[in-house]
């Protein structure tokens, strides 16, 4: 059924159909003009054969007028007799009353005579102009041709002859030629399919050609190119396509090239972006916002962006428009600023929003840590300087006139001093290593020989602090690898984070408590361990413990005189190098704090050759 009718709709047959139906009609007209002419002259021919000539006219009119003479009523019945054609059916002779005077049926047959008689011969009698010469009559045998001739003398009608005929031959011979034109409109026809197959193909077949073509167009083919010759219509056509082809593929092209660096630039920001149309449904998802979201770029095209967002308290999209102002939203891991951009065609109707989705976790972060580091240093500072400032004052109130009162608020005022100026350096170590000015000396250092080299020292400081006690002295036991590890580190910096966990070890062991102190090979990192026997670190503190100005026992490390920065200068310095740091502590069991840094694996560092030695 398609087949049928993909042909009735095609170009082809269109221009077959018109082909064919125009030389049909045309021959067909041609045809019957033809048949009617030559009916009109077969008519024509029958009157004249059907017109009685005048000699024998003459004998019915002399009979008509001595009806009382017998010869000349028998010259009357044998000219109405002897009129003889293959046409002529019957000759009726009528007096001027309109009686049949004789006929040549009953004349030749020995039949009754007719008893014919019209309208048509009636208004012949009465001489009027209405009455027809030459007509025709359908009969039961086939159509007849009448022919009425009146009859004068003197000028005066006195009779009316009327011939009967039939138009056989003149329809067998018009059958004929429409047979003729039948069997010649047959091979018309077939003629005239060729013809318009071949005339519809030189028509269809370019037509074929660009359609052919303006799919592959369609389908992102453009590398066809017509070669359709002349400078007909359907060639300027080709050439036109064959011109808007190159134009669609350099604008493909270009597209394309746009397209993949907005996807690139999209897919590599930062900044989340989210596309919507005017209902609010997604329409474009960068990687940005589909990580900070946690949903599938695939899945999300189409949803609602309230839904994606998990946004309940927006319903539409003229709740986001309202909002004008940036808002964030807590996805529980980070925090995200969303600002919103509208899309308006030139009607002032709005098409798309956009949506820019940007991480801004880290920047309240450091926002909260920038006012907690203030807070705190301004805390920190004001401590020792309120201290500072009541002994001063206590001195120029006259503590200064007893020398034992003045040299214990000096000593005081002193220490509170180099508090503050050790905080200062503190600071501004942290400072240099935020921007990344730190002046570091890097040197292969033996971590052996320098982790034995602080020990040695701390076991000196603790030696000379329990001789001015009487409670039992600290221990710190040592389990040092053998093989010697080479670090690639600042000799300084290392000492100082070694100084810093050590000094935190001391302050908060118990009398009599044990120090280990471990140097491993973990893979290809060494890890030093130092392990006490406080207090202990509580486990919500722990991940705490390297922020600047945190203390688990605040008053307790006042007290010790300490800063609350050494632990954030060690981690800072520690990651310089590329090590880490951490801590392992229960509370009421102690605190491990663990250290890796990357060793030299050299063969020449751990052998007794010299460095000019094959």
């Amino acid at each position: 059924m398609n087949f049928f009718t993909n042909v009735l709709q095609s170009i082809r047959f269109r221009l077959s159909l018109v082909f064919v139906l125009f030389f049909v009609i045309l021959f067909e007209s041609v045809g019957i003009f033809f048949v009617h002419q030559i009916e009109s002259s077969d008519l024509l021919t029958s009157r004249q054969r059907l017109t009685m000539p005048t000699y024998l006219k003459d004998q019915v009119i002399e009979g008509l007028v001595h009806t009382d003479n017998q010869q000349s009523k028998n010259n009357m019945s044998s000219a109405v007799k002897s009129f003889d054609d293959r046409m002529v059916d019957n000759v009726v002779v009528y007096n001027r009353d309109g009686k049949i005077v004789t006929d040549q049926v009953s004349l030749k047959s020995q039949k009754a005579m007719t008893t014919r008689f019209d309208a048509n011969t009636k208004l012949a009698l009465s001489n009027s102009p209405a009455y027809r010469a030459v007509r025709t009559n359908d009969r039961a045998k086939g159509q007849e041709v009448i022919v009425t001739t009146p009859l004068k003398e003197d000028g005066r009608i006195i009779g009316v002859v009327v011939v009967y005929g039939n138009l056989h031959q003149v329809y067998a011979n018009a059958r004929r030629v429409m047979w003729v034109f039948i069997f010649a409109g047959i091979l018309t026809v077939l003629a005239s399919l060729y013809l318009s197959y071949v005339l519809s193909r030189t028509v269809t077949r370019p037509i074929e050609q660009i359609a052919k073509q303006t799919a592959r167009i369609t389908a992102g083919d453009y590398a066809m190119v017509n070669k359709i010759a002349g400078s007909n219509e359907i060639a300027v056509l080709a050439r036109s396509v064959n011109v808007m082809s190159q134009k669609i593929a350099s604008s493909t092209e270009l597209i394309s090239n746009e397209k993949n660096r907005l996807y690139s630039v999209l897919h590599h920001m930062n900044d989340g972006v989210l596309l919507t149309d005017a209902r609010g449904r997604l329409t474009i998802i960068n990687q940005a916002a589909s990580n900070f979201l946690k949903v599938n770029e695939y899945d999300a095209l189409g949803q609602p962006v309230f839904d994606v967002m998990n946004m309940p308290e927006y319903q539409n999209i003229r709740d986001l428009i309202k909002n004008k102002k940036p808002f964030t939203i807590d996805l529980g891991d980070r925090i995200i600023e969303v600002r919103i951009s509208m899309i308006k065609d030139p009607s002032g109707m709005i098409n798309a929003l956009i949506l820019i989705l940007r991480d801004v976790t880290v920047q309240l972060k450091t926002e909260d840590e920038r006012k907690a580091f203030v807070s705190n240093v301004s805390h920190e500072l004001r401590t020792p300087l309120t201290t500072v400032t009541s002994y001063i004052e206590a001195v120029i109130d006259g503590a200064k006139d007893s020398p034992e009162t003045l040299d214990a608020f000096l000593s005081v005022i002193q220490t509170e001093t180099e508090r503050m100026s050790r905080m200062v350096s503190d600071l501004l170590e942290l400072s240099r290593l935020d921007q990344g000015t730190m002046s570091v000396k890097t040197e292969l250092v033996n971590l052996n020989a320098l982790l034995n080299f602080v020990l040695n020292r701390f076991d000196m400081i603790i030696k000379t602090n329990n001789a001015n006690k009487n409670g039992q002295p600290l221990q710190i036991v040592r389990h040092i690898l053998d093989e010697e590890l080479w670090i690639d580190v600042d000799h300084d910096k290392v000492i100082q984070v070694l100084d810093n966990l050590l000094n935190n070890a001391v302050k908060y062991s118990p009398d009599g408590g044990v120090i280990t102190v471990s140097l491993e090979k973990v893979k290809k990192r060494a890890r030093i361990t130092i392990r006490d026997q406080g207090l202990g670190i509580p486990e919500k503190d722990q991940k705490q413990v390297f922020n600047r100005f945190f203390r688990v026992d605040k008053s307790r490390s006042r007290a010790m005189g300490g800063t609350g920065l050494g632990l954030a200068i060690s981690k800072e310095v520690i990651e310089t190098f590329g090590g880490k740091i951490w801590v392992e502590s229960k509370e009421g069991e102690g605190s491990t704090f663990r250290l890796e840094l990357d060793y030299v694996d050299d063969d020449l560092l751990s052998s007794d050759k010299q460095w000019d030695e094959d």
